[in-house]
């Protein structure tokens, strides 16, 4: 009778949600993360004449942006001008997250 041979197998790596790689993960968090500077954008431009208002929406945007991008410190720049009034205006926010998608972190 053959002996049986063993085989080990190196672990399974856990599947990713919808079976789409890094690559996805990325394009999808920078659309999202597109969506929410556009529409804070947009909304900054109406309420340029409500300081407190504006400041919680930037404020807000900078967190929902945060939890989707991760630690990106190119976000900290665009909220700081966005708390400087009449620079709201800008599309600062689109202008960052469109820099991170194309240049990435910042690195050393």
């Amino acid at each position: 009778m053959p002996e049986k041979t063993w085989e080990v197998l190196p672990p399974e790596e856990p599947s990713r949600p919808g079976g789409a790689g890094a690559p996805w993960d990325r394009r999808a968090r920078i659309a999202a993360s597109f969506a929410v500077a556009l529409a804070s954008d947009a909304l900054s431009v109406w309420l340029e004449f409500a300081p407190p208002l504006q400041w919680a929406l930037d404020a807000g945007t900078a967190i929902v942006l945060f939890l989707i991008l991760g630690r990106q410190w190119m976000l900290v720049p665009a909220l700081v001008a966005e708390a400087i009034p009449g620079v709201a205006v800008f599309p600062a926010w689109v202008l960052v997250v469109g820099s991170i998608a194309m240049w990435g972190t910042i690195r050393k």
